[in-house]
C-alpha cells in the first residue's frame, strides 16, 4: 500500500518551503544594490560634479560598514530576534535606495551608507536563520542563498545601463528598490509566524514566563574545555579563510578587467565583458557544494577544490593568460562556493544559534575589513611594481593563506 505524509508533515513542508522562498528573496537584496552603482558610476559622477575620489566613496562605503557595523548588528539580531532584523534589513535598503537616488552629493552618501548598514544586518541574520530552521540542510540552503545574492548582483551588473539609458540614472538606481518591496512582501508574514511559533515553543520558567534563549556565552560555557577550545580555533581559521576569500573576491572585482586588458590587450569594452563570467559562475559554484556534500564528499576534499580552482585565476594569468576564459569560469564558481563552504561549517558546527551568530559576526568583521583594503592595496602594488606580474602573486599569496585556513577548518571533528 502506498503511504502519504500526513497532513502535519505537509504542512511543515509547505511552511518551510514558504520560509525559504522568503529568505531567498530576501537574499536577493544583499547584494544588488551595491552592485547596480558600478556600471552608472561615471554617470551619476558627471551629474553630481564628484571627483573620481568621491565616486569611489559610493561604491566603498557599504563594504566599510560590513566591517565596522557588523558586531552592533550581531547585537540587534541578538536582541530583536533574526524575524524583525530582517524586515529592518529590507526597509533599510529600501530607504537607502531610493535616498542614493535623490540626485545630491549629501543624499548619495548617506543613502550609501544607510545601504551598508542595512545589508550588514541582513549578512548577520540569515545565517542564523539557516542555523536555526535549516540546520540539517545547512549546505544546500546556504548553497542557494549565496546563489541568490549572486544573481541579484548579475540582474542589476547587467540591466542597470540599459535603464538608464531609457530613463536616467536615478531612475534606473532607484527602481531596484522594488525587490526590497518584494522582499518585504515576502518575509514580513513569514517572519510573524517565525516568531510565533518560537513564542509558543519557547520554554517556561516558574509562573509561567518565557525563558531567555541561551547566550552565546552561556552555550560555550556548557561545553567541555575541549570542545570549547575547538569551536574557538574554528571560528580563527574560518575568519583567516574569509578574510581571503574576501580580499580576493574584492581585489579581482576591481581589477580583473584592467588585468585582461593590459595583459592581452583586450578594449575595455571586452575586457568588461570577459570579467563577467567571474560573477555568473558563483551562481554554478554555490549550488556545486551543495550537490558534492550530498554525494558524500568530505568537507575537507570540496575546501581544497575550491581552494585550486581559486587560485588557478592568478597562477593561470602569470602563466597561461590565454586560457583566461578557463580561470576566470574556475574562479567565478569558486568564490561562489568557496562562501558556501565556510558559512556551511558556521551552521553545523556552531553548538547552538547563539554561537553561530556571533561566530558569523566575527568571520564576516574580518573577512570585510579586508576587503575594504583589497582594491587599494592592489592598485598600490601595481602602481609600484609597474606591472600585473606582483599583483597577481600578491593575490595567489592570499588565496594560498585561505587554502591552508580551510584544510585545517574543514577537518573532520573529534567524536
Amino acid at each position: 500500500m502506498t503511504s502519504y505524509p500526513s497532513p502535519s508533515a505537509r504542512d511543515d513542508g509547505a511552511r518551510a518551503g514558504l520560509l525559504l522562498a522568503a529568505l531567498l528573496l530576501v537574499a536577493l537584496n544583499l547584494r544588488a544594490p551595491i552592485t547596480s552603482l558600478p556600471p552608472v558610476v561615471d554617470e551619476v559622477a558627471a551629474a553630481l560634479a564628484l571627483t573620481p575620489t568621491g565616486a569611489g566613496l559610493l561604491t566603498s562605503v557599504p563594504v566599510l560598514c560590513f566591517a565596522l557595523c557588523t558586531p552592533l548588528a550581531s547585537v540587534l539580531v541578538a536582541r530583536a530576534g533574526p524575524e524583525l532584523a530582517l524586515g529592518a534589513s529590507m526597509a533599510g535598503i529600501l530607504a537607502g535606495t531610493l535616498l542614493r537616488s535623490a540626485g545630491s552629493v549629501p543624499a548619495a552618501l548617506a543613502g550609501s551608507a544607510v545601504l551598508g548598514v542595512a545589508i550588514t544586518i541582513g549578512n548577520v541574520a540569515v545565517p542564523v536563520v539557516i542555523t536555526r530552521d535549516f540546520r540539517r540542510r545547512a549546505a544546500a540552503v546556504t548553497g542557494a542563498y549565496s546563489a541568490t545574492m549572486n544573481l541579484g548582483s548579475t540582474f542589476t551588473t547587467m540591466l542597470t545601463v540599459p535603464l538608464a539609458t531609457a530613463f536616467g540614472w536615478q531612475w534606473a538606481l532607484a527602481g531596484w528598490g522594488v525587490l526590497a518591496v518584494v522582499a518585504l512582501a515576502a518575509w514580513v508574514p513569514a517572519g510573524r509566524r517565525l516568531a510565533a511559533r518560537g513564542r509558543a515553543q519557547a520554554p517556561r520558567g516558574a509562573g509561567g514566563a518565557r525563558v531567555r534563549p541561551p547566550s552565546a556565552r552561556a552555550e560555550l560555557d556548557a561545553l567541555d574545555p575541549q570542545a570549547r577550545g575547538a569551536v574557538r580555533r574554528l571560528v580563527v581559521l574560518l575568519s583567516v579563510a574569509f578574510a581571503g576569500q574576501a580580499f580576493g573576491y574584492y581585489a579581482v572585482t576591481a581589477w580583473l578587467p584592467e588585468i585582461l586588458h593590459d595583459r592581452l590587450g583586450m578594449s575595455a569594452a571586452g575586457a568588461g565583458s570577459a570579467a563577467a563570467p567571474f560573477q555568473l559562475c558563483a551562481v554554478l559554484g554555490s549550488f556545486l557544494v551543495p550537490a558534492a556534500f550530498s554525494r558524500g564528499l568530505s568537507a575537507r576534499a570540496v575546501a581544497a577544490l575550491m581552494a585550486a580552482m581559486w587560485i588557478s585565476l592568478p597562477l593561470g594569468l602569470l602563466l597561461a593568460p590565454g586560457l583566461w576564459w578557463l580561470w576566470v569560469g574556475l574562479a567565478g564558481a569558486a568564490q561562489g562556493g568557496n562562501f558556501t563552504v565556510i558559512f556551511t561549517l558556521v551552521a553545523q558546527r556552531s553548538p547552538g544559534v547563539a554561537v553561530a551568530r556571533r561566530s558569523s559576526a566575527v568571520v564576516q568583521t574580518a573577512g570585510y575589513g579586508c576587503a575594504v583594503l583589497a582594491p587599494t592595496v592592489m592598485g598600490a602594488v601595481h602602481e609600484a611594481s609597474h606591472g600585473w606580474t606582483t599583483p597577481l602573486a600578491l593575490v595567489a599569496g592570499v588565496l594560498a593563506t585561505m587554502a591552508t585556513a580551510m584544510w585545517v577548518a574543514s577537518a573532520r571533528p573529534a567524536s
